[in-house]
């Protein structure tokens, strides 16, 4: 219950027994804000002040019980479900996606994964409103997403290239990066391969500066503009929208693709779970 235990903070910081509180989404930005001169990361003091009342801190709750909740078809819970560290461990799994999985036979971001097993172990299917809903607040996937993220909140970003189709996987990601087409002729690297580059106001993360990338891909996050908690699936899709692409197909190989050259290229940084962004 990480919002419950971030609004007893203050009690606990009165009682001395605050050693061993959570780290916050805001501290992991802020260790990063001193590390490094980035108007990237300081641009919006307005979202700095808000992270600690996050509306995406409430929805760990849910997604906490729903992950534990007997559901589906199946009326059983998530707990049996293997994030790539084995069944039911949670802790720091977020931040070793996308990955291959032998029970599948192709590497998945975690967005996939979560839907295979409430497929195969719960029992749902595409039409059922709890994976065919795939995004807002209102959205199991999001609540389910949300509250696995939060608890690899500040670890590093490691997500694995052991197998071959996961180094395959992230060099095709790497070519649809660079790949400038559509009616703008534009590629993501337009906006993100140079520091200082700006869409009107908002300054945009450069993919080369390592400390910018981890708040660029650390999602789910709150969009203030969309009053809703957002997907990296959500976000490779209105990525597209803005270049004027074709709009890719969700948990698509391409789409995973994509994210895994994303994720990759904030190695060894620490992910920010949930993030705030504008």
């Amino acid at each position: 219950m990480l919002k419950k235990a971030l609004l007893a903070l203050p009690v606990a910081l009165a009682l001395g027994v605050a050693a061993n509180a959570q780290k916050a989404p805001e501290d992991v930005l802020q260790r990063l804000i001193d590390s490094i001169d980035s108007t990237y990361l300081t641009q919006s003091e307005m979202n700095l002040m808000m992270m600690p009342d996050s509306p995406a801190l409430w929805l760990i709750d849910d997604g906490q019980e729903l992950f534990h909740e007997a559901r589906g078809p199946n009326n059983v819970s998530l707990e049996t479900c293997d994030f790539g560290k084995g069944p039911g461990v949670l802790e720091g799994v977020f931040v070793e996606f996308p990955r291959y999985f032998e029970d599948a036979g192709r590497v998945m971001d975690f967005e996939s994964r979560l839907v295979h097993c409430m497929k195969t172990i719960q029992g749902f299917t595409d039409d059922d409103p709890a994976i065919k809903t795939k995004h807002g607040n209102a959205a199991d996937i999001t609540k389910l997403q949300t509250y696995v993220a939060s608890l690899s909140n500040g670890h590093a970003w490691n997500p694995p290239l052991d197998h071959p189709m996961e180094k395959a996987i992230r060099d095709a990601g790497e070519i649809i990066f660079y790949r400038r087409a559509g009616t703008m002729d534009f590629s993501c690297s337009t906006c993100h391969a140079a520091t200082g580059k700006r869409i009107r106001a908002s300054v945009l993360p450069d993919s080369n500066v390592p400390e910018e990338w981890t708040k660029a891909v650390s999602w789910p996050a709150f969009r203030v503009g969309h009053d809703n908690v957002r997907s990296a699936q959500h976000r490779v899709s209105e990525c597209y929208w803005q270049m004027r692409h074709a709009e890719p197909v969700w948990g698509d190989i391409g789409m995973i693709a994509i994210i895994s050259y994303w994720n990759d290229r904030a190695r060894g940084q620490p992910a920010i779970l949930p993030d705030m962004k504008r």
